[in-house]
């Protein structure tokens, strides 16, 4: 299972975004395809270079006036695609973007017009400067308009294909969070605890044996659901039914406290983080009467919340197929772009997980 999880992934992580080799070949079809209108120069159109008759008669028409026009329309086209990828990847919103790209774009053409219309024109002393002028103005604002055309539909291509690609991993990945989820929890081990636990329960506690297969059926029926996000609330019950077994289980050798702003029940986490990071703790800690360990689950004003622990490193670290940290850390990387927080000072371990008030 992790080895198929594991060549998805790789073989479909998205593409990038536009850069500067996209706009060198973008800037080489506007070449190309110049090459084809430059009938429009042998029969003298002004809109581009000198007419045929005053390049005659000033004694300049020849390929090298050929080659400075393609030199221009490469200069420009491949300085204005640099420009609208740069912006385009830029974290405004798609309408601020949007003005941004058409203000610097025709600016940046203007100061480009200009500047390859005097080059021009002290190369070939032309008898009516603003001809060029007009004529480089016209060239490069309709390349502006091209280049910001194709620079939105190809942005917007990639960024469908990033998002298909995108949601193809997560599905992935989220078979292999919820296959090991399971077969953590179904483990020999975890099945043979539990029902040693019920059985003892049955004869000191009927009662309380009834309301422990009640959480233990509350913790199958969470796993084996298909969400990908989940409400605070929810997931709170749902450690709130772990955590439960677990004191069943270790007594007053585990404490567990929690500390959350109502405010936040709505807002929303991936499934089983909380109960990963609590059994994270329990795994790799002492717990004894000696050294009870303390487990503290809390919300924060920055859209947060953190499960933290005191530090008492078991000396043999336990060896399993749990999800871990790292693989957490993907997941919130894939699903939300975020990171989740992990310190380790002053003898507590503590990692913060982002929630997220609306999702898309």
């Amino acid at each position: 299972m992790n080895r198929y999880v594991y060549i998805c992934t790789k073989d479909i992580m998205p593409k990038s975004l536009p850069d500067y080799k996209t706009a060198f070949f973008f800037a080489l079809g506007f070449i190309l395809l110049n090459v084809l209108l430059l009938t429009m120069y042998l029969f003298g159109r002004d809109f581009f270079l000198l007419s045929e008759d005053q390049a005659l008669q000033s004694g300049r028409f020849g390929v090298h006036i050929v080659l400075i026009h393609l030199g221009f329309i490469f200069l420009n086209t491949y300085l204005l695609y640099l420009l609208n990828f740069k912006l385009l990847r830029t974290d405004f919103s798609s309408l601020k973007k949007l003005v941004f790209i058409i203000l610097f774009t025709f600016s940046l053409a203007t100061v480009l017009s200009y500047a390859c219309s005097w080059i021009q024109i002290h190369i070939q002393e032309p008898s009516h400067s603003y001809k060029i002028i007009r004529g480089g103005l016209v060239r490069d604002y309709g390349i502006a308009i091209i280049v910001i055309f194709s620079s939105q539909i190809l942005y917007l291509s990639r960024k469908q294909q990033q998002i298909v690609l995108e949601n193809t991993i997560l599905q992935a990945e989220n078979i292999k969070t919820r296959f090991i989820a399971l077969k953590n929890q179904v483990d020999p081990h975890f099945l043979f605890n539990a029902l040693n636990t019920l059985n003892s329960l049955i004869k000191t506690d009927p009662d309380k044996a009834q309301e422990y297969v009640q959480q233990l059926s509350s913790v199958f029926r969470y796993i084996l659901q298909n969400k990908q996000v989940i409400t605070l609330e929810e997931e709170l019950k749902f450690c709130d039914a772990y955590c439960h077994l677990m004191q069943i289980r270790y007594g007053d050798c585990l404490q567990i406290e929690q500390n959350i702003d109502k405010s936040y029940l709505n807002y929303y986490i991936i499934p089983l983080s909380l109960q990963i990071l609590v059994e994270n703790a329990i795994k790799h800690n002492v717990i004894s009467l000696k050294q009870p360990l303390k487990i503290t689950i809390s919300t924060h004003e920055n859209e947060t919340i953190r499960v933290g622990n005191s530090i008492q490193m078991k000396k043999k670290a336990e060896v399993g197929e749990g999800i871990g940290l790292a693989n957490l850390s993907e997941h919130y990387l894939l699903m939300w772009k975020e990171k989740i927080t992990i310190s380790n000072k002053d003898g507590l371990f503590v990692v913060e997980v982002p929630l997220k008030q609306y999702i898309n």
